[in-house]
């Protein structure tokens, strides 16, 4: 046999694997790297932690070495009013899987409340309302009952179609507390524990209804100033972070830190999960007067790591008009998004 056909079966196999992947962690939110360069996405009570209004995308290509994996997109735009006391913020994130076979785009409304504990102290509480909608391509799927041994897949499938679109409501709460040197927070996701399922109008009644479980979110961290100097931006600062999600039975650990000097950002981080040890990220990022950029490249450890070797993440913060900030406003300093 020729290399190239061993080559053609082991994508295969792969490919197959990461599908089986994907049937056994469908009702999972998807995650970014930078998750402290996404904030309202972290956590709904970030919205308006800042002292201008702040524009964030992101985008995240999973292993794209695997034809038909994961990519991921948000943008969001949130500001501090001084009428409410608080945060505003309006999201849009979009998911695709399996060459476009699975998609979900979604749009969400953030309100944030400020809470001045005192000088040093600073508490908001947030909350989510979004709306869904998950569309499938079933002719892109493939069933058992399609294939023909040494000709792959010839019959049409007897597996009823599912329902091309779906459209369901979701809801998040979450709240931070913050001090110039340190912040820490908790948000909860899918409150409401939304079913969207591509069957309920198919009168199959061995169907089980699909249910995004709830997701937990804690994550803190500290400011370490190193260099002071007389403007802020040039002076040289580490940020140690760490965040922790609960979704079911599955988890996952994102700890690491980053290092800032003038306009120049470094960093690592280090993600595991309850079975194994996920990847080892490093982080690149450039933070201009009103722009702020950054990309990080996953480097898979896993026992995946021979199919799919990385994964990479972009993102791109922005603000869209300076303001002269009241004392009612207090901006989160660390770490800065």
């Amino acid at each position: 046999m020729k290399k190239g056909y061993f080559l053609g079966i082991y994508k295969l196999l792969l490919t197959a694997a990461a599908l089986i992947l994907v049937t056994d962690l469908r009702s999972q939110d998807p995650q970014f790297s930078q998750y402290y360069a996404n904030p309202v996405y972290t956590n709904p009570a970030f919205a308006g932690s800042s002292t201008v209004g702040r524009g964030v995308i992101n985008y995240r290509s999973q292993w794209p070495s695997i034809s038909g994996t994961f990519r991921t997109f948000s943008a969001s735009y949130d500001e501090h009013y001084d009428i409410i006391n608080g945060g505003i913020g309006i999201m849009i994130t979009g998911d695709e899987a399996g060459e476009g076979t699975l998609r979900t785009l979604s749009l969400s409304g953030v309100y944030s409340y400020q809470i001045v504990i005192n000088k040093y102290l600073t508490v908001r509480a947030g909350i989510q309302a979004s709306i869904f909608q998950k569309s499938i391509e079933f002719g892109k799927l493939k069933f058992y009952d399609q294939i023909v041994k040494q000709r792959g897949f010839v019959y049409l499938t007897q597996e009823l179609p599912a329902a091309p679109t779906v459209f369901y409501t979701n809801f998040a709460a979450g709240v931070v507390a913050y001090t110039n040197y340190f912040y820490g927070g908790f948000a909860i996701h899918n409150l409401n524990e939304p079913s969207p399922d591509f069957y309920s109008g198919n009168n199959d009644q061995s169907t089980v209804p699909s249910v995004v479980p709830m997701r937990y979110t804690g994550h803190l961290g500290l400011m370490i100033p190193i260099v002071k100097t007389r403007f802020e931006k040039r002076s040289t600062n580490l940020y140690p972070n760490i965040l922790y999600m609960q979704q079911k039975q599955f988890n996952q650990l994102n700890a690491g830190l980053y290092l800032s000097k003038g306009q120049y950002v470094i960093g690592g981080y280090f993600r595991q999960n309850s079975v194994n040890s996920d990847a080892i990220i490093f982080l690149l990022g450039l933070r201009l007067p009103k722009l702020r950029l950054g990309f990080t490249y996953d480097a898979t450890i896993s026992d995946a790591r021979p199919g799919a070797r990385q994964s990479y993440e972009v993102s791109l913060a922005f603000e869209l008009r300076k303001r002269t900030p009241k004392k009612t406003i207090r901006s989160i300093k660390c770490p800065e998004f």
